[in-house]
């Protein structure tokens, strides 16, 4: 990998594209057994690797505090022994899915005699922008090696030398298993203008996947000229119904909101029927202010949660209804009606996850077609709204997005389909 020392920038971007392109090739004709063999491979390598990957981390987490980095950023940039471990899982866990690529689908046959399908083919050359976590190092290069694409990755300045360890075991692994090692890149440099060349780049790269602050998806989503795979916003609800299973209500609206407040699928707002508020809301306030989570109420919800000794109680603003916390803080609001929460949520809403907790199934059926969002659930936690979750192996980002691909991005998501037909001789008359 080059040095970042003295890195001329365009030619080497443009060189990164060009290896990129040249190894789709080779990757999207790869055999499934030579692809596995890569992951199998790589799975063995993080494992071997724990010491020094620790010990890259440690460098990079030291820094971050020197920095002044927030302790959410700070806690999503750690790799510790379960980390390291959930990574080799996940590698392995993708060379066991299916391999989609050469898949064909929905053949038919029609009156002139021709079949006519559709295979699945890889996307060819991805490029990932993310922030903070290195474990997204993994998380793409396996997708990318399942799925037949050769991906350029840019992580972000404050992981540098966790990612520089991780991405070198994904290219010995490739090489081990007779693939080109520029079939996963990461960019050398911390320069962003780097990140500009790469997103305006479509000769080179198909897609581009930003993964982190709204800031760095909204510069992506304005300066990019090839296609974009975003979500900028994860304001998850869990609305609570009447009528509902209260110790179900308070089990799921806990873990929504604590089990881990800083990913995007954890819930920032709650919206709770009024005919079971008085009941509802005390204990789960008992709950949260146990957990130090702050309470942004409007008055009605305010009102009920007084009496909760130690909550900690916000006045709401309206900015509140459509605010991503990632912190230990929730906005909570009573509805009238199933019409009006549903409401609420598409109009505040992220169009990311949204939840319905209640035991009534026409309500439960209607929150599911009306609301509008990647991932929308009835009695479950919002945070099961991940790759890994939902069987994908892993994800490489939550789309909300309406095109190609939405919710979480697995490697379906990063295939594309073409029209295959299959014929014996006929012409059209």
């Amino acid at each position: 990998m080059p040095s970042m020392i003295d890195l001329e920038l365009e030619p080497y971007m443009a060189a990164v594209g060009q290896a990129a392109r040249a190894a789709s090739g080779a990757l999207a004709a790869a055999p499934t057994a030579a692809k596995n063999a890569a992951l199998l491979g790589l799975a063995r390598r993080i494992r071997a690797a724990r010491a020094a990957l620790q010990a890259a981390n440690a460098l990079d987490v030291e820094a971050a505090k020197a920095a002044g980095l927030a302790a959410p950023m700070v806690d999503r940039l750690r790799l510790g022994p379960g980390e390291i471990e959930q990574m080799a899982e996940g590698a392995e866990q993708i060379a066991a899915l299916p391999d989609p690529i050469g898949e064909i689908t929905e053949l038919r046959q029609r009156p002139s005699g021709i079949s006519v399908g559709r295979m699945r083919v890889p996307l060819g050359v991805f490029g990932m922008i993310y922030e903070s976590r290195p474990n997204v190092t993994i998380d793409a290069a396996t997708l990318a090696i399942k799925s037949g694409n050769a991906c350029i990755l840019r992580g972000g300045s404050e992981a540098v030398h966790s990612n520089r360890a991780l991405a070198e075991l994904v290219r010995a692994a490739l090489e081990d298993a007779g693939l080109p090692a520029d079939a996963v890149q990461l960019i050398a440099t911390t320069d962003r203008a780097a990140v500009g060349l790469l997103i305006t780049n479509p000769d080179c790269v198909d897609v581009i996947i930003p993964r982190g602050g709204k800031g760095l998806i909204e510069r992506i989503s304005r300066e990019a000229k090839v296609p974009v795979i975003k979500h900028l916003d994860g304001n998850c609800h869990v609305y609570v119904d009447a009528p509902v299973d209260l110790e179900l209500a308070l089990r799921v609206t806990d873990n929504a909101k604590t089990q881990k407040v800083s990913p995007c699928n954890a819930a920032e707002s709650l919206l709770v029927h009024e005919a079971v508020a008085a009941e509802f809301l005390p204990r789960i306030g008992e709950i949260f202010a146990a957990k130090g989570v702050e309470l942004r109420c409007d008055a009605a919800a305010k009102a009920l949660l007084q009496q909760v000794a130690g909550a900690k109680l916000v006045d709401a603003s309206e900015d509140d209804w459509a605010e991503e916390y990632l912190a230990a803080i929730i906005s909570i609001k009573l509805v009238a009606s199933l019409d009006e929460a549903i409401a609420h949520i598409n109009r505040y809403g992220s169009h990311h996850t949204d939840a319905i907790l209640t035991t009534h199934h026409g309500h439960a059926m209607r929150f599911l077609r009306e609301v509008d969002s990647a991932s929308v659930m009835v009695n479950a936690s919002t945070r099961f709204a991940d790759g890994f979750e939902f069987g994908l192996g892993a994800e490489i980002g939550i789309s909300t997005d309406k095109l190609h691909a939405r919710g979480p991005v697995g490697l379906e998501g990063l295939t594309s389909l073409k029209w295959v037909v299959l014929g014996q001789g006929e012409v059209r008359g």
